[in-house]
């Protein structure tokens, strides 16, 4: 019994990491500007320019000197595929 609820257990877990699509990343550190399509976050000695919009979910008072931890993904906008180079043919033999 325990081992077919261990079994199951595992199963859950592993349909569950599955499903959870792409990779979620975040950076901390203080507001450096805050405006309607993006904010620039300090993170050592490098700006991050994060982009948002009015989805974005927000809690607390966002204003410029606040410390913020910024959750985000990483997606494709467009994707161009180039064509691959040509390699000479060999040349044939006599």
């Amino acid at each position: 019994m325990k081992k077919s609820v261990l079994i199951l257990c595992a199963l859950f877990l592993f349909s569950a990491a599955a499903l959870a699509g792409p990779a979620q990343y975040q950076v901390t550190g203080p507001v450096l500007e805050v405006r309607d399509d993006a904010i620039v976050v300090q993170k050592g000695n490098e700006k991050w320019e994060i982009a948002r919009d009015k989805a974005t979910g927000i809690s607390g008072d966002l204003k410029v000197g606040s410390k913020v931890t910024i959750f985000y993904t990483m997606q494709a906008s467009k994707i161009e595929v180039k064509e691959a180079p040509k390699t000479p043919a060999a040349p044939k033999k006599k």
